[in-house]
């Protein structure tokens, strides 16, 4: 059996077993507990009364329920997931070996600092080496990931401006190309957003720019490589026209896969740029989590002795004079964004990432995640499809990534971004990011990372190539895709309802187990 023939109605986990039946006897794990902790003393008044209501189900009868239901998945272990501007690289499991150690998964985060300096140091280095990777003067770890990351940047720019008496800046610029978070953490931010347009060539608007820039401009938040794929080619005039107004220039990191060890946004003239861990640094990123999003700054003076690192909301590591490490808030932070410092699982996997590649790695990362993108795209160009094409800068070198157009084959034969993305479901494959970004028609947002083969490249390209022939063929199959996986085509209308779509056999199950309402 494999992911695609799995029956889409395996039981619940609560619907196997029998009363009384074992598989696993929990340890008594309290010594060691107290090795890493100390003595802990559970207040009475919060011990359970009962047992907990668990599953009784036989080792092997849990270890079938669970291999049948990943083989209905699909994750990077199981093949290229290349979801263009999500980064969804290989996460090496190395890096388990040390995410895993008891010594770090039973730290506590209201532990005293001295007794957590081993973590505090790793986050010290983290620190260190992340804003030298970015070109900036210092970081922060405290975000839980790269949305949250970029609204600290946004608070920041408020608070710069805030503190030099410019609250008339209430405009933070956004080119259309940028992903949807930045215009959203900008008005989170209480700023008004301004879209500017992206030129044929795939660069910014410069004309446009021009215009939209003004005495309200608080910032410009931009991402180089672009979500085209390509490289900001008058970033250096960007940063010139920003900064004669006093706006700071936010970078967002979601594409630092295309440019590291090569560039560096603080070299470019980026004050504040946010990094995402889970993307660049190959912690896992699907799930929802849990993600890592630092922000790294340009200690630039904001007003008097008060400089950027001053204000920056949340904590940072610091190392005082007699080595010891220390959790501090800038000295006018305007408060946290999160309960604890930071999430440390991804941040430990990212600064394992680093440690084991050293700068020369990192810079190979770029050249070989930027060397797969260029070789699909002339692969595919060589297969002879012509169903897809680029909408700017045709002539230009991609760089982490591409962005296909599918309407040339949607108005030849009708099929679209959205059948093409179902047809590579049918051939085993993983869907790329599609219609996305909104200035490209009938997108296909294609990302392979570092990570990919050859081989791997070049059976995408067949996939696509193949699917294109069908359209022109059998067009009405290639829009009846999938027709092999464990779930056809859903209704999208009534794949956003609201009502439980739970089958009346199973509540009954879920209600004669006593179940029901804690899975609600």
């Amino acid at each position: 059996m494999n992911f695609r023939q799995a029956k889409w109605d395996e039981p619940i986990i609560f619907e196997l077993g029998s009363s009384g039946r074992r598989g696993f006897i929990v340890p008594d794990v309290e010594d060691e507990i107290r090795k890493v902790l100390g003595e802990i003393k559970i207040p009475e008044e919060i011990l359970r009364k009962d047992p907990p209501n668990l599953p009784e189900l036989s080792e092997v009868e849990v270890a079938r329920h669970f291999i049948r239901l990943s083989e209905m998945s699909y994750g990077i272990d199981s093949g290229p997931v290349p979801l263009g501007s999500c980064t969804m690289k290989y996460n090496p499991k190395l890096m388990l070996k040390y995410i895993e150690d008891p010594r770090i998964t039973l730290l506590h985060p209201l532990q005293d600092e001295e007794t957590v300096q081993g973590i505090l140091e790793i986050m010290y280095y983290l620190q260190r080496w992340l804003a030298n990777i970015v070109g900036m003067d210092l970081c922060t770890l405290h975000p839980a990931a790269g949305a949250q990351g970029e609204l600290t940047g946004v608070i920041t720019i408020r608070r710069y401006h805030d503190l030099k008496g410019q609250e008339h800046k209430d405009e933070i610029i956004v080119p259309d190309s940028a992903h949807g978070t930045n215009p959203a953490s900008a008005s989170m931010g209480g700023f008004k957003v301004v879209e500017i347009p992206t030129s044929p060539d795939g660069n910014v608007d410069l004309e446009a720019l021009e215009a939209a820039i003004s005495d309200r401009t608080a910032g410009l938040m931009l991402t180089n490589p672009s979500t085209l794929g390509l490289f900001e080619e008058n970033i250096l005039t960007i940063a010139e026209l920003v900064h004669k107004v006093d706006g700071l220039l936010y970078y967002d990191g979601a594409n630092l896969n295309g440019i590291m060890g090569y560039v560096r946004p603080g070299d470019m003239g980026f004050d504040i740029a946010h990094i995402n861990i889970h993307k660049t640094f190959s912690s896992p990123h699907g799930g929802g989590g849990p993600g890592a999003g630092p922000v790294c700054f340009k200690n630039k003076t904001v007003k008097g002795d008060i400089r950027l690192g001053d204000i920056i909301p949340g904590p940072i590591v610091v190392k005082d004079r007699n080595g010891n490490y220390k959790i501090q808030m800038p000295k006018y932070a305007p408060g946290r964004l999160r309960a604890f410092t930071a999430n440390v699982g991804p941040l430990v996997w990212g600064f394992i990432y680093i440690l084991a590649l050293g700068p020369q790695g990192l810079k190979e990362v770029t050249e070989t995640a930027v060397l797969n993108t260029n070789y699909f795209m002339k692969f595919l160009e060589k297969l002879g499809a012509k169903g897809y094409t680029l909408t700017h800068g045709q002539e230009r070198f991609r760089k982490h990534e591409t962005v296909l157009s599918a309407e040339p084959l949607k108005k030849e034969t009708g099929v679209t971004a959205e059948d093409v993305a179902k047809g590579l479901l049918d051939r085993g494959f993983y869907a790329p990011t599609i219609y996305f970004p909104l200035i490209v028609p009938e997108a296909l947002m294609i990302e392979f990372t570092e990570t990919e083969t050859k081989e791997n490249l070049e059976a995408y390209a067949r996939a696509l190539k193949e699917i294109e022939d069908e359209a022109r063929k059998e067009p009405s199959k290639a829009k009846m895709r999938p027709l092999n996986t464990s779930v056809r085509r859903i209704d999208n209308v009534k794949a956003n309802h609201p009502r439980s779509v739970t089958p009346s056999w199973r509540v009954k199950v879920l209600r004669d187990k006593g179940l029901l309402g804690a899975l609600r």
